[in-house]
């Protein structure tokens, strides 16, 4: 059992029957009398589905333990993501809700963490920063003002703004979190 004002993102918990796993977690300690609470955002491990909830700070809820395995991307289909074990050749499938739009990040024998609760996939763990190759933009522009910004279409589909100088063929570094550009990669090409 875990106190609510020791709840932090990446647990998992049981609430009210329901496992759930923490996104984000913010304590917020009372005053007086009032007590506090922590404010958390969670995932329904079944569907999906996101909830935002207070909890008092005295609240217990049931510790999951969240267990993680290195796995080999294989392929995606319509409804999952299928990671397999390198060492066990166990084969696990992600649903797609869980991944949402950063599945199209995925590369066959991309190499990540997936975290499993009871034995199921629950989430797979993305590097803060990915590469990624830029199938089609305008042709650069090379001229004084470097904070102008226009879109590119990257190999996968993704769509996101680059600088003025960034060609079609270029690896960008974007940040998974917020699919936005950092920069070049080096090297230029992979």
């Amino acid at each position: 059992m875990v106190q609510a004002s020791h709840l932090r993102a990446g647990m998992a918990v049981r609430y009210e029957g329901v496992a759930y796993k923490i996104l984000a977690a913010e304590h917020h300690p009372g005053q007086g009398k009032m007590g506090g609470s922590t404010r958390a955002r969670l995932r329904n491990l079944a569907t999906g589905t996101l909830w935002e909830h207070s909890f008092r700070t005295d609240l217990k809820l049931e510790d999951l333990p969240v267990e993680k395995q290195s796995m080999d991307f294989l392929y995606a289909d319509a409804e999952a993501c299928h990671f397999m074990n390198p060492e066990t050749y166990e084969q696990a499938a992600v649903p797609l809700s869980l991944l949402g739009e950063h599945s199209r990040f995925l590369t066959p024998e991309m190499r990540l963490p997936v975290e499993f609760v009871e034995g199921r996939p629950v989430s797979v763990l993305l590097p803060d920063i990915l590469e990624a190759r830029v199938a089609d933009t305008s042709p650069p522009v090379h001229a004084q003002q470097d904070s102008t910004w226009k879109a590119a279409r990257l190999e996968n589909g993704a769509e996101v703004m680059v600088p003025q100088f960034v060609k079609s063929g270029d690896v960008i570094r974007l940040d998974v979190r917020s699919l936005k550009y950092v920069d070049r990669a080096k090297g230029g090409m992979k």
